[in-house]
């Protein structure tokens, strides 16, 4: 390329008009011309390097290659191989695994020891001189020594088996004497009636109960045997007794496949005849309602007597599907009773066992598991349904032996004897105790009514001789009218006030002062001492927001109540709370300052006598009648 472009290249002439001589001119040209030669020379000798470098590294990439594509051929070889060498190791692996997880069938057969095969085997099956020292024929050994036991075992089970059919036939005959035997101690049994009513001794009327009692449910079982345990223990006077069909509840022990052929049959029947209608899902869900709420076919019934004659029966039933028990209430009187309009909520059987216990009124189910049950087939809360049912109260889950734990739920909850035997004997004072305090305060409100106050004789030393203020009204109120009074707010957001309390409204009057209390009785009176709430309206209304002295008359009824129990078991303190009532009242009407602008006599006179009148920047009453001394101080 060099050689071309200088043959193209002109050599370049300088001319001018007085121009050197020849001589002068040619020699700058021919040296000129001689360095193009040489420099084209040398070009054409670096092409040819040129050329041959570029061939030499050819050369030497091919030969690179090669040798590449040599290796690579030996590596890919000697992966087969390694492939090869690594299936055959896979291989034997598998075959070796498959070996040692071999299972023969004598593996299955639990043998005698070693030590013990050689101690009982006879030396021509043992072999010791040639089982010691080959384990093989070791085993072989002892399955021999198997099988001859095996032998000699089924020619002892034989001899068993004709053994039990000789004890059988022995059994046949012993029952048919024992049948025979029954009627005949019948017999005796009812010639002997007239004797156990003689000794009184219901041995007889005992056995047929006890026979009664294998059908209960086990929380009813339970209830039935420690109640029956109770009464023949500690009061003689309880008597417990089985109610219900016999008949059905031995049909609920019987299994339900005896009555799937009739049940078929029946079915077919009426296909035939006629066409059945389909129930609509309002109808489904009250049948599955009421399956859910079905009631064991016996109960348990328990008759506590107090000592006035007074009769508490108490109706257990068991709800199968809900495995709950209920309770019904039911009191019958010594003596026919007058029925006070304030009484009605006292004896009546939904309210008079309710908090037997802190807490428990018995509207809603003890089992957390019926909650899920309940969803299924539409029922809100078991309350709908108490009327109906019974309480599901929780000390009647514990006396038939029930106990269903929140923290840890336990499925299922299996009746325990231990836990109802535990409950009994409290459970058994404390409903006697709430039915004598429900009579008396039934007797209380009969006078009550009629502005009596029935104070006893014991209890004539807590008051003053003469008492002046009165009660005029005495009457119930609703839990929603209480709540709608004012000066009863204290009470209700302490919480002292729960819709399962008994209310009421007492009206004491002296001249032109009226005294409003409004009362919340505790369903566990009188170990819990009613509460009060005061409104005097007289020169103006006072209450405990406004007036200290007011709620210093509430505290000496309320707080103080200790004073006014009276003889034990304390059944007048309502009665003499409200006796304090009046003469505390007596004591702020009297104390009062007298307007000497007015003229005439005092309304008020003063008759108690007091140490003194007002104390203290709040100038409070001396409330506190100090006996025998007769006064009143502070306290």
């Amino acid at each position: 390329m060099s050689s071309d472009s200088s043959k193209k290249r002109k050599p370049k002439v300088i001319r001018t008009d007085g121009g050197p001589p020849e001589g002068k001119r040619g020699r700058p040209d021919t040296d000129q011309a001689s360095e193009i030669e040489e420099r084209r020379i040398q070009s054409c000798v670096h092409f040819m390097t040129l050329k041959k470098l570029n061939r030499l590294a050819h050369i030497r990439l091919k030969k690179g290659r090669d040798q590449t594509h040599e290796a690579k051929q030996k590596v890919d070889a000697y992966h087969l191989q390694l492939q090869n060498l690594l299936y055959e190791v896979m291989h034997l692996q598998k075959e070796i695994t498959k070996c040692l997880e071999f299972k023969s069938k004598h593996e299955e057969i639990d043998l005698v020891s070693v030590e013990e095969f050689y101690k009982e085997a006879p030396a021509e099956i043992s072999k010791p001189e040639i089982t010691l020292a080959d384990p093989h024929q070791q085993t072989l050994s002892r399955l021999d020594w198997e099988l001859e036991q095996r032998k000699r075992l089924a020619e002892k089970y034989k001899e068993s088996l004709a053994n039990k059919e000789k004890i059988l036939k022995e059994i046949e005959v012993k029952k048919e004497y024992l049948s025979n035997l029954q009627p005949r101690l019948n017999s005796i049994m009812q010639a002997s009636l007239p004797v156990q009513e003689y000794l009184s001794m219901p041995f007889d009327q005992v056995h047929k109960q006890y026979e009664t009692a294998r059908h209960l449910p086990p929380p009813l079982y339970v209830l039935f045997v420690q109640a029956s345990a109770y009464g023949q223990a500690c009061d003689k006077k309880l008597a417990v007794a089985i109610e219900g069909n016999v008949e059905e509840a031995k049909a609920l022990c019987k299994p339900p496949e005896d009555f799937q052929d009739d049940e078929s049959d029946s079915d077919a029947e009426e296909e035939q005849t006629t066409k059945r209608r389909r129930p609509t899902l309002g109808v489904q869900l009250d049948d599955k309602r009421k399956e859910m709420l079905k009631r064991h076919p016996l109960s348990v019934t328990v008759d506590l007597k107090c000592k006035d004659g007074s009769l508490l029966l108490l109706t257990f039933y068991y709800l199968m599907n809900l495995n709950v028990m209920t309770m019904k209430a039911k009191v019958t009187a010594a003596a026919e009773m007058s029925m006070p309009i304030s009484a009605g909520d006292l004896l009546c059987p939904d309210t008079l066992l309710s908090c037997l216990y802190p807490g428990d009124h018995g509207k809603r189910t003890p089992n957390p598991a019926n909650q899920f049950q309940f969803d299924k087939v539409g029922i809100l809360s078991l309350n709908d349904y108490v009327a109906e049912l019974g309480h599901p109260y929780m000390w009647v889950q514990k006396l038939g032996g029930l106990h269903f734990p929140k923290d840890q739920p336990q499925n299922p909850v299996i009746a325990d004897n231990s836990l109802s035997a535990s409950h009994m004997e409290r459970t058994m004072k404390l409903l006697k105790m709430r039915l004598e305090s429900r009579l008396a305060l039934h007797k209380q409100f009969a006078s009550l009514e009629h502005g009596i106050l029935p104070v006893s004789s014991e209890c004539q030393h807590l008051f003053p001789a003469k008492i002046v203020s009165r009660l005029v009204k005495w009457t119930a109120l609703t839990y929603e009218d209480y709540l709608e009074l004012s000066y009863t707010k204290d009470v209700v957001e302490a919480g002292l006030a729960e819709d399962t309390h008994l209310y009421y409204m007492a009206l004491i009057e002296r001249g032109t002062a009226k005294l409003q209390a409004a009362v919340v009785l505790n369903p566990g009176y009188s170990s819990m001492p009613p509460i009060f709430s005061l409104c005097l309206n007289w020169k103006g209304e006072k209450t405990n927001s406004n007036d200290d002295n007011i709620r210093a008359m509430e505290s000496e009824v309320s707080v103080y109540y200790k004073e006014l129990y009276g003889p034990k078991p304390g059944y007048q303190l309502l009665t003499n709370q409200l006796q304090r009532l009046c003469v505390v009242l007596d004591v702020y009407l009297e104390t009062e300052t007298h307007d000497n602008s007015v003229e005439g006599p005092k309304e008020f006179p003063q008759e108690k006598m007091c140490l003194r009148l007002v104390r203290g920047p709040s100038r409070m009453k001396p409330f506190k009648f100090n006996h025998p001394q007769g006064f009143f101080s502070h306290r």
